[in-house]
């Protein structure tokens, strides 16, 4: 038992002695090692990126405003844009939906807004969504009453469609990971 003991110390010692000679330089097959470059992601062309808050640079000005008018975080703001149009102007729906927060030109028009305007098509789409949390008092239920209307949310008792469900899950999860955007 003591012999094996013994032997054991010495091997222990053995690679002790081996491992500071190598990280000492003394192993004469030691490869030097090339550092690591990291490089940092760049900013998608004509997106600004402040606190990790992707809004494209021409329509960062509505989305602060909107934010400030309703009270709403900004990326809470932001996560429904990318969910909704993925930041196109010029999204339009089959149902004529429109815009950064695919508005229905009525909706934007009893909000006294513009849905083909980006600037105003952002502000009336937070007003909206702000209605819609006055009303329901759930985030849930107010992003799934701005994706498949009220009167779908009243009638189910709840987020009404699987795709609806899935809309509501995919707003939740960009404003989370959007969390702070400044």
């Amino acid at each position: 038992m003591q012999v094996r003991l013994f032997a054991l110390l010495c091997l222990t010692g053995l690679a002790c002695t081996g491992a500071v000679a190598v990280s000492a330089g003394a192993h004469p097959k030691r490869v030097a090692a090339v550092p690591t470059v990291r490089i940092p992601a760049l900013p998608a062309r004509n997106e600004v990126v402040v606190g990790h808050c992707p809004i494209p640079s021409k329509f960062r000005t509505a989305f602060v405003r909107a934010a400030r008018d309703t009270g709403f975080q900004l990326s809470m703001l932001v996560a429904v844009a990318q969910v909704e149009s993925r930041f196109k102007a010029n999204a339009r729906s089959n149902a004529d939906a429109r815009g950064l927060f695919q508005l229905m030109p009525a909706t934007a028009a009893a909000l006294k807004l513009d849905a083909d305007t980006p600037s105003t098509n952002v502000l009336a789409g937070a007003r909206y969504l702000k209605i819609l949390l006055d009303r329901y008092t759930r985030t849930d239920l107010a992003l799934a009453a701005y994706n498949a209307g009220p009167t779908a949310v009243d009638a189910a008792g709840g987020v009404p469609f699987s795709e609806t469900q899935t809309y509501v899950a995919n707003v939740q999860q960009r404003w989370a990971a959007l969390a702070g955007c400044r």
